[in-house]
């Protein structure tokens, strides 16, 4: 198996227009949050349903100096993983999306699911949490939504799409999903995996 896109190059950095986050004059803003353009290929026989995810693995586990102007995010501090993508049930002839398929624009409250157009259903992302304590943006985040890192991390956040091959149509999980149990419900599934990572931040001492 193998996946591409043709917005970026494995392990080059994001466009911008993708990340639901960017710079500003004024500090940070909303981006285009464009789901991103991506093709695969050479499925392993047998394969039945494909799942894809993205995750950042470079989160920091606490958040008591996120986005303070005055200090930066440690780069030793443990980070966790922060799902901004989950995409189960795709059929095996589809191979790939365009541009802002799934997502154009950041939508406050996020985006509706787990239902889509076609066969496939969409779980939450990581958001769901993130703006749990936000009056103006709580809600229930299906489907993609990019990179939005603090602005003040003294890491690059890396972002990486998983594309997996599985010999089942329909994965076991069900109602509002996350990523983390689709994870789990892959076991004794994968027939075979692909992958594209990207690198992003909104720290512009590293830009």
């Amino acid at each position: 198996m193998k996946m591409w896109s043709d917005a970026w190059a494995n392990g080059e950095a994001i466009p911008e227009r993708h990340a639901a986050g960017r710079l500003t004059d004024a500090g940070v803003g909303f981006s285009g949050n464009l789901s991103p353009p991506l093709a695969w290929s050479d499925l392993p026989a047998g394969t039945k349903s494909l799942v894809l995810i993205c995750h950042d693995f470079d989160v920091p586990s606490v958040g008591d100096d996120v986005n303070q102007p005055d200090r930066e995010v440690p780069a030793d501090l443990p980070r966790v993983d922060f799902f901004h993508w989950v995409l189960i049930d795709l059929p095996p002839t589809v191979s790939g999306f365009d541009e802002g398929q799934w997502s154009r624009g950041f939508t406050a409250r996020g985006k509706p699911g787990p239902a889509t157009a076609g066969a496939a259903r969409q779980g939450l992302n990581d958001y769901t949490g993130w703006f749990a304590g936000d009056a103006d943006n709580v809600g229930h985040y299906f489907g993609y939504d990019g990179p939005f890192p603090p602005f003040n991390d003294s890491l690059v956040h890396h972002y990486v799409f998983t594309l997996y091959a599985l010999n089942l149509a329909r994965l076991g999980v069900d109602g509002a999903f996350t990523g983390a149990q689709v994870r789990e419900a892959l076991a004794g599934h994968v027939l075979g995996a692909a992958t594209l990572s990207g690198t992003y931040t909104l720290n512009r001492r590293l830009r």
